[in-house]
């Protein structure tokens, strides 16, 4: 019997199974596709868009900084009935500008116009509520700072788009956004910059000063636990209030810090034995040099020993040391010091140095440089040369990273110069213009610094309107922090007697805030001399 082939009409069954099978494996192939392959690389796009910036912690892990979720609002308006009463009360949720927003909703190309960025969850819910139609929600993010104010200038902020544009923000921008699951420790104690904003606060409103600011520094790691400057803002909203200011002046601003500086000219002088603690100079009632006079700020007698030069801050008698070393030496001490040049830390802001040119710094650069005079520095450069000085000589950059170890590098100053100039800072403290910052328990070094400000077309000084400061060092025999504290313009009250000098106005401060964050730091107090209970 002849072998016949399937019929027609087996061939079409066969063909239709064929083809459900095809359809089905194709089916099942965009279903695995969809499901775990693109929905994994939305979420994961989600997540990059939403959370770009990493945490920024301090050292203790206390959150600073983090990306919270908010929205975008857009509307589109022709979708709108009734544009005026829309604009209204939308700018009224937003806090922008009815007006503007009445034009954009007639002249945008665009089916949409951006009505505010960064909604909280609050103002979205009140948005909602309006009822409008054509209203849409994008998804965003906002930087959100916990402690507001206190720490302003220092973590700086970031643009609506999340760029960091000041202060550690900015300066951290390229690694908050490289891995932004692995927060950013930083060096700061937010249980010091909380005492150091509220010493510095307090000051500035009693001495009715333009400005303040502090840093608290290890000398020995870099580390800064605290930086603060007067006044600030509050991070989280974008504007500034009446007398607010988003400037950093421990690290953006330069001054000519006075007598502060005279701490540089006795560590060049016991590093090169120009002189000795106990060599007296005459004081006098002037130095001139060549059409030049130099004066001091107080009453003087007519002769100190150099030690009292430091501890009485005398202009003329440190004036004498200076010349002592030249201008040559001078402006290489300074340079190997950092004086001369810009300091980087992970902060945004840094300011240049101003000092003259190496072809004018003749003989009376050299005498005013020697008392802070004629050179501008950032406080922030002045506090890492002054770690130099206290913590055994050795080069130490500031850093706003928490790390562990020793930071100390090159060693620029020999380390009997660096013990010769703790007891002579500990001296000023104990019989000197510093004895305010003498405080209970803890053995303080420091110096005053007082410096009329310049005019500000650059030619001569403001009589009586100064900058104060005081650099603190403690415990002074094995040097562990420095607190340096600023106040730009500061008045006299009742209390000083109407005095401004760094003496009654920085020198108390520092004290303070080395009395109340000692304990903290867990530095140990001096037992009380006995007979006292």
């Amino acid at each position: 019997m002849k072998n016949q082939g399937p019929t027609i009409y087996q061939r079409r069954i066969v063909i239709g199974a064929a083809l459900c099978v095809a359809a089905f494996v194709l089916v099942g192939v965009r279903l695995v596709d969809v499901t775990l392959f693109r929905h994994g690389q939305a979420a994961t796009a989600a997540g990059d868009g939403l959370f770009a910036r990493a945490d920024i912690v301090d050292r203790n892990g206390e959150l600073l900084a983090r990306d919270l979720p908010v929205m975008d609002l857009y509307v589109r308006p022709h979708a709108l009935y009734d544009k005026d009463q829309a604009a209204r009360d939308l700018a009224a949720i937003a806090g922008t500008d009815a007006r503007r927003l009445r034009l954009a909703f007639d002249k945008t190309r665009s089916p949409y116009v951006l009505v505010a960025r960064q909604l909280t969850p609050d103002l979205q819910d009140k948005a909602m509520r309006l009822g409008l139609p054509g209203l849409e929600f994008e998804p965003n993010t906002k930087r959100y700072y916990p402690d507001g104010r206190a720490t302003a200038q220092l973590l700086g902020v970031t643009d609506p788009d999340g760029n960091g544009q000041s202060g550690l923000e900015g300066g951290l921008d390229v690694q908050l956004r490289t891995a932004p699951t692995i927060p950013v420790q930083l060096s700061v104690d937010m249980r010091v910059q909380y005492i150091l904003a509220n010493e510095v606060e307090a000051a500035r409103k009693t001495f009715r000063a333009l400005a303040a600011g502090g840093v608290v520094m290890d000398v020995n790691t870099g580390e800064v636990l605290a930086m603060v400057s007067m006044p600030d803002f509050d991070p989280n909203w974008r504007h500034l209030a009446g007398g607010d200011s988003d400037h950093n002046i421990m690290a953006a601003d330069r001054y000519e810090l006075g007598s502060v500086f005279k701490v540089l000219s006795f560590a060049l002088a016991m590093e090169d034995h120009t002189t000795t603690p106990d060599e007296v100079f005459p004081i006098g009632n002037g130095l001139k040099i060549g059409k030049y006079t130099i004066h001091e700020a107080e009453h003087m007698p007519a002769t100190y020993a150099a030690r009292d030069i430091l501890a009485h801050s005398s202009n003329i008698g440190t004036a004498q040391i200076a010349l002592r070393s030249g201008g040559v030496r001078q402006r290489q001490f300074l340079d190997s010091m950092g004086m001369l040049h810009i300091l980087h830390t992970e902060l945004s802001e840094f300011a240049r140095p101003l000092y003259p040119a190496a072809n004018n710094w003749g003989t009376i650069e050299t005498a005013t440089i020697g008392f802070g005079h004629g050179i501008s520095v950032a406080p922030l450069s002045y506090v890492a040369a002054a770690a130099i000085v206290v913590n055994g000589g050795r080069k130490v950059t500031p850093t706003f990273l928490k790390h562990a170890a020793d930071g100390r590098g090159e060693q620029v100053l020999k380390p009997e110069t660096s013990l010769k100039m703790r007891e002579l800072l500990r001296y000023v403290v104990t019989s000197g213009t510093g004895r305010k910052a003498d405080i209970p328990g803890y053995d303080v070094g420091g110096k005053t610094g007082s410096a009329e400000k310049p005019i500000p077309n650059g030619h001569g000084y403001q009589s009586h309107v100064l900058v104060t400061s005081f650099l603190a060092v403690f415990p002074v025999d094995n040097p562990r922090y420095i607190v340096f504290v600023l106040l730009d313009t500061p008045h006299g009250t009742k209390e000083t007697g109407g005095i401004a000098l760094a003496g009654a106005t920085a020198a108390p401060l520092a004290g303070r805030v080395i009395s109340r964050i000692a304990p903290i730091l867990g530095v140990p107090q001096r037992p009380a001399p006995r007979g006292n209970t």
